[in-house]
């Protein structure tokens, strides 16, 4: 499926969901960012049968950021803000609530709000040529994409406010060092490296999976106790899926289980 500056593969129930503007490695823009919600209608429409996403970017890079040249006849606004609120928002609002494991590959750079697209995975694969850049401060913006509640929560608030505030790169290998991604391959392994995990992510009790995105997302502004009120919740509806009911069957007869998703 070819949309604006993106395009959205189906592979059995994984859909690859590619930046597509190598000419700008991937360099967001409103356009964009309107094909990317329109492809995203797709992945949550029950009739294509999904039950993992997996994002990349076209070309050499994963995505260079924002893309700074005004589309024609634009008119820049003097409140950078403005576009965040209503374009950059709703598309990672968006992501935050996917029904389904979600999975980045991140090839060559992830610079800018790409970076913040990198780290919405849930689990985060990264070619080893692969890098990091918080570019704001190059071009005399703040970190955005909501980089600013991520970086911290990952790697803790010295280092995000060093990689915010001297704009360095940051290597596929020191970022796994850091606990910023899941995993470093090959550069060649990339891609058949993250469909093997995508599909099976696909294969597993997607409403657990759900359950499991929403319960570590809450986890940052909840107490211990709103937590376990929170736990107590999920288990209630985990535990009445026909997966859970699999999944007990396929234990006690020692057999690998089959979930459908339900």
């Amino acid at each position: 499926m070819e949309f604006d500056r993106v395009k959205l593969d189906l592979e059995d129930n994984v859909g690859i969901l590619t930046l597509n503007h190598p000419e700008v490695m991937n360099a967001v823009s409103t356009e964009m960012l309107g094909g990317l919600m329109a492809a995203l209608a797709e992945v949550e429409n029950p009739k294509n049968g999904l039950r993992c996403l997996l994002m990349t970017g076209a070309g050499r890079g994963f995505c260079a950021g924002a893309n700074l040249q005004p589309s024609p006849g634009a008119n820049r606004s003097n409140d950078a803000g403005s576009v965040l609120e209503t374009h950059y928002h709703p598309f990672l609002r968006r992501l935050r609530e996917l029904p389904m494991p979600f999975v980045t590959a991140v090839n060559g750079a992830a610079a800018g709000v790409g970076m913040s697209f990198a780290l919405m995975g849930d689990l985060v694969l990264c070619a080893r040529s692969a890098y990091f850049l918080q570019a704001f401060r190059r071009i005399g913006l703040i970190p955005d994409g909501g980089s600013t509640w991520i970086l911290p929560r990952l790697v803790g608030r010295v280092r995000a406010m060093e990689l915010s505030m001297l704009g360095e790169r940051l290597p596929a290998e020191k970022a796994l060092e850091w606990g910023l991604v899941s995993r470093v391959v090959e550069d060649g392994e990339l891609m058949d490296k993250a469909r093997e995990l995508a599909r099976d992510l696909a294969n597993g009790p997607t409403v657990s999976m759900k359950l499991i995105r929403r319960l570590y997302w809450e986890s940052a502004g909840n107490t211990y106790e709103e937590q376990l009120n929170l736990e107590r919740q999920m288990q209630r509806i985990a535990g009445g899926s026909a997966d859970f009911q699999e999944g007990v069957r396929a234990f006690l007869e020692k057999r690998p289980a089959k979930f459908k998703g339900e």
